[in-house]
């Protein structure tokens, strides 16, 4: 999905360039002002194959910890979730009933900017941008009474601070690099299915985060004022707030989780990255 959608995107930058010549006007007053943008595209998880559940067993905020079995009947040491975990909500209470996979989705939002020409064909400039992104990543893990453990989040927004340089050959289009921070708000779920005796409270969901963007796009003037643009963006953000709190609830002490004398969860990956792939359109003051 991510391949086809980042092919189809330098394919259209590329009829964008070769268009550029017949639309694009030379005026110095292109690029060179403040405008105003909004955009629509797609957001894209990479392959996040080997996700899984890390656990904290002392709640000394270091994960890697493993949450075993009562022995006996079990071996000492036995994993209680041996029977491993997924990239993607779970559907079943074994990892044999398989995952939804992780969602690309759609992303949109506006942006502010300023450009200067800064002799020639140079063009330097910046940019605030609020951003929206629904597309899901997930992880899930599978416990042996069976049950499973599933976490999913999303970018609820993100506003973001970047740089943009590029040329504007004929002064119609311009081609251009961007990059900076950003900081965002990702939203968690968590949920589970066969596991109604311990007690799970989220914390920290919501938390802001920071994180960086990264890509770049062209440009092209339609009409003096009005121009049309394709961008991407690799989007990378440091999601290592949140965690789940299990507690004793109504389980008994040979419970893995009682045992463990409190755990804390969370998913292996703490950074949320994907791409960004939009159409933008804009009007320069």
């Amino acid at each position: 999905m991510m391949k086809r959608y980042l092919i189809t995107s330098a394919m259209a930058i590329a009829a964008v360039t070769a268009a550029a010549p017949a639309l694009a006007q030379d005026r110095d007053s292109h690029f060179d002002g403040p405008y105003i943008s909004g955009f629509v595209g797609a957001g894209m998880q990479n392959n996040d194959g080997g996700d899984g559940i890390v656990f904290d067993t002392d709640e000394n905020g270091s994960y890697g910890d493993r949450v075993t079995l009562a022995s006996p009947p079990a071996a000492p040491g036995t994993d209680a979730f041996g029977p491993g975990y997924c990239n993607g909500v779970a559907l079943g209470t074994s990892l044999g009933a398989g995952c939804r996979q992780d969602k690309d989705k759609i992303e949109y939002g506006a942006r502010i900017g300023f450009d200067k020409r800064m002799g020639g064909n140079f063009v330097l400039g910046g940019l605030f941008e609020v951003s929206r992104n629904n597309s899901r990543d997930g992880s899930s893990g599978f416990s042996t009474t069976p049950a499973a453990y599933v976490f999913d989040r999303k970018l609820d927004h993100a506003l973001s601070l970047r740089a943009r340089a590029g040329f504007t050959p004929g002064g119609g289009a311009l081609f251009y690099a961007t990059g900076g921070a950003s900081y965002a708000k990702i939203k968690h779920n968590f949920g589970t299915i066969n596991n109604s005796a311990n007690s799970f409270t989220e914390v920290r969901d919501g938390k802001r985060v920071w994180g960086w963007q990264a890509g770049g796009g062209a440009e092209v003037m339609l009409t003096d004022k009005v121009s049309l643009g394709l961008e991407y963006l690799y989007n990378r953000y440091n999601d290592d707030k949140y965690y789940v709190a299990v507690g004793t609830g109504t389980a008994g002490p040979a419970n893995p989780f009682v045992l463990a004398g409190g755990v804390n969860m969370r998913p292996s990956d703490t950074r949320f990255d994907f791409h960004s792939v939009r159409a933008a359109v804009s009007f320069q003051f």
